[in-house]
């Protein structure tokens, strides 16, 4: 078979719910934007393409208004609207430095092993997904479809964690190892939480449509009160769960309802 045979056989292959537009979010793109992101907020420890600080700012600008609009191809919005996209989310950057840096005091409170502020941003894969995660939130509250998740998912790929851009996430957020965890899309999480490796905050089942399929909407995932410790391998499942303020779950424990305030609970084996 030649290759333009094999190119008309699997052109001929469709599926049908599938809307191929004409152009479509670059995701290397989307990474480049992380990075420039990065060196905008925090210049001196992120370095891309050997910009500074300005040229950085003004680069990542650039490529929000190219994958903004491409990416609005999806729910027909015109592509003038990018620009008010990107100067809506450039307002938001000092809101998210900020939230930034409550992070990574946490993490540094949080772990003696932290020697410095400065190895919590250089080193820790929870603070790095995280402040990805903190970028991508911000485009997700401003209905912009697929960047927020292709950023999510690069911070996934890289550290192994796993943090759906629509979560709602408090100040002051700890993530210590971190490998394995679970935030879904409904999760609501409050102020100084800290989270150790393997713990899921998920979904416990979906409501299906008329034709068997999960419907994609509602409340499908916990609320985690402020100051909540949760231990290694814990599972939290339930959009009609909640986390009191000041609890802690103990590692490996299976949550499927709600934990009243400053309670303290942990897996037993019988």
């Amino acid at each position: 078979m030649t290759n333009m045979n094999i190119l008309a056989e699997l052109n001929s292959i469709t599926d049908n719910g599938l809307i191929v537009p004409c152009h479509v979010p670059e995701r290397t793109n989307v990474v480049s934007i992380i990075k420039y992101l990065q060196v905008t907020l925090m210049p001196g420890f992120f370095h891309f393409n050997d910009l500074g600080q300005e040229a950085a700012f003004m680069q990542a600008q650039i490529l929000l208004k190219q994958e903004i609009g491409a990416a609005l191809q999806f729910t027909g919005i015109c592509d003038d609207c990018a620009s008010e996209k990107v100067n809506a989310f450039v307002q938001k950057l000092p809101e998210i430095k900020t939230l930034i840096l409550s992070d990574m005091q946490a993490i540094y409170d949080g772990d003696p092993a932290a020697k410095t502020k400065a190895e919590v941003l250089l080193c820790y894969p929870g603070f790095y997904a995280i402040s990805i995660y903190r970028f991508a939130h911000a485009l997700y509250t401003l209905n912009i479809p697929l960047l927020p998740r292709i950023m999510t998912e690069y911070a996934h790929e890289k550290t192994g964690i796993d943090i759906n851009p629509g979560a709602t996430i408090g100040d002051h957020f700890c993530i210590d190892h971190g490998t394995g965890i679970v935030i879904g899309e409904t999760a609501v999480l409050g102020h100084h939480v800290k989270l150790y490796q393997g713990v899921t905050i998920g979904a416990r089942s979906f409501d299906l449509d008329e034709n068997g399929f999960p419907v994609k909407s509602g409340k499908r995932h916990p609320n985690i009160g402020n100051h909540v410790v949760i231990y290694a391998n814990a599972t939290i499942l339930g959009g009609d769960t909640f986390i009191g303020d000041n609890a802690v779950i103990g590692g490996n424990s299976w949550i499927l309802s709600s934990v009243e305030p400053g309670k303290t609970v942990y897996y037993t084996s019988k």
